[in-house]
């Protein structure tokens, strides 16, 4: 999972990165709402860890900000508020789970796998869909047209990315971190990756579905469907 912790207490927000990063997780972290709120919209994180008393904006103004711009990602509210009308009050306002301070490092994990199961679908729907676009995260296979197109593991990796994320903006900066976490490579390795990924995808294809944005990353999408 790319997770995003948004906590301004400085010691647990070090032990949920340094637990999540252990057990093969990417992390994002930010010690206030401004920043948090920045870092959800910009980095696609796959779930949400929300403090509610954060310092500027707080957790329930950052959760309400994001859902009505339209932002689904899954979101676990830190909360150390232990009244039932509270908890229900950051349901109600968007966020899709809770855990009470101090909290089991184990059970918060398994908490957000959960959230991250049910965004993608669960196990009875493990594909993702562009247009004609298919990737099949059980089988790791991607096609399009029904044509099964030839990846590399990485390609394939760079493609679930600009899938997930789509019809969004995936800055180069943020591919590079999911797909290479313990050693970011140089700009050319990626541009590399996306000739070939492109080509694999668009060159028998009618129309593109996978465009630069000069000056930020790759987007995933296809205009034709949006502009109608």
């Amino acid at each position: 999972m790319h997770v995003l912790i948004i906590e301004d207490n400085r010691d647990l927000a070090a032990n949920l990165v340094d637990y999540l990063e252990a057990h093969g997780h990417s992390l994002d972290c930010a010690a206030d709402g401004l920043s948090g709120l920045h870092l959800a919209v910009t980095t696609h994180p796959d779930v949400i860890v929300l403090d509610l008393g954060l310092p500027g904006l707080d957790g329930v103004t950052v959760c309400k900000r994001l859902r009505e711009e339209g932002h689904a990602t899954p979101i676990l509210m830190l909360t150390a508020r232990s009244t039932v009308d509270q908890r229900v009050e950051g349901l109600t306002i968007g966020a899709d789970d809770y855990l009470v301070k101090p909290v089991s490092l184990r059970e918060l994990e398994a908490r957000l796998m959960a959230l991250v199961r049910r965004a993608r679908g669960g196990l009875d729907k493990p594909q993702l869909q562009v247009a004609d676009l298919i990737v099949d995260e059980r089988t790791r296979t991607a096609s399009r047209a029904g044509a099964v197109l030839t990846l590399t593991r990485l390609d394939y990796d760079i493609l679930v990315i600009l899938m997930r994320a789509s019809p969004g903006v995936v800055s180069r900066r943020e591919i590079e971190r999911q797909a290479w976490p313990d050693d970011p490579p140089g700009s050319d390795t990626l541009r590399a990756h996306i000739h070939r990924l492109r080509r694999a995808i668009d060159q028998d294809a009618a129309r593109p579905l996978l465009h630069t944005v000069h000056g930020v990353g790759y987007r995933l999408f296809d205009d034709a469907a949006i502009s109608k």
